[in-house]
């Protein structure tokens, strides 16, 4: 009679994880793209920065990423997806530099860096001497920083109730929701209205949340074309103090342009 084998485990090992992901990969003939862990593990990146940057990585050169291309295409909306873009510049996957034309007219060279680290030591590129960026780097135009005149109003609104008294971070993640306004013609005395009137009544915990939700939800349609109707002049950046003000051409603003002439 054969012995009774004791140590005979119960049952075979189950080849499939219990717990945890299952990865089921087939390979990819074409339209595919290379997509480093570094970014899609990122320790310090939100979830909607790497996926924007994912998504930048797969366009091609020269398409469309200005804030309101990219909220047009995704829910997130304009205020993170700008909050998303100011992520990857800080941690190197997005370098912009301002450039001035010769028609005086300010413009942003944005370039992807797929991998930031690739040949230096630092996690950010330099802002200087940038190195030449790879063949599958994508070249993007994106919008110009945000303007002097939303820092300022968003800067001033403690004046209106202290209780609105924001980070210097947060005034610069809002700005490019409050320049939105701007860009469709509201007056900076109308939104600084619409962002203090009805406040709440008690202590505001949170008046960044707040004024983002104001900024995003309350922001007015732009108006129907109407070739009757002139449109407002551009906003320029005065070339003595940097102050925003709308003119057909770049120049000086009304404080720093020079007084005219007396009447003869």
């Amino acid at each position: 009679m054969a012995d009774r084998q004791l140590n005979a485990p119960p049952r075979a090992p189950h080849p499939v994880p219990t717990s945890g992901i299952r990865h089921i990969n087939h390979r990819h003939p074409d339209r595919f793209t290379v997509v480093g862990n570094h970014l899609t593990q990122h320790r310090e990146l939100s979830l909607t920065a790497i996926g924007l940057a994912a998504h930048i990585q797969s366009l091609p050169t020269g398409a469309k990423v200005s804030i309101k291309a990219l909220a047009e295409r995704f829910p997130e909306g304009e205020v993170r997806i700008a909050t998303a873009l100011r992520e990857l510049e800080a941690h190197g996957y997005l370098a912009r530099t301002r450039e001035r034309l010769p028609s005086g007219r300010v413009v942003t060279r944005t370039v992807s860096y797929n991998n930031p680290t690739a040949g230096s030591t630092n996690s950010t590129p330099p802002p200087t001497a940038r190195p030449q960026p790879a063949s599958s780097a994508v070249v993007l135009p994106l919008p110009a920083p945000a303007t002097p005149a939303a820092f300022g109003l968003l800067a001033s609104l403690r004046r209106n109730d202290p209780r609105l008294l924001l980070a210097e971070r947060d005034v610069r993640r809002l700005a490019p929701a409050l320049d939105a306004w701007l860009e469709r013609g509201i007056d900076p005395e109308a939104v600084r209205r619409t962002l203090t009137a009805a406040l709440p009544a008690g202590p505001i915990h949170h008046p960044a949340a707040l004024l983002s939700h104001r900024l995003t939800a309350m922001l007015p349609p732009p108006l129907p074309a109407n070739p009757e109707q002139a449109r407002p002049d551009p906003l320029q950046n005065c070339d003595r103090c940097d102050r925003a003000f709308r003119a057909p051409e770049p120049g000086r603003c009304r404080n720093c342009s020079p007084p005219a002439p007396p009447a003869p």
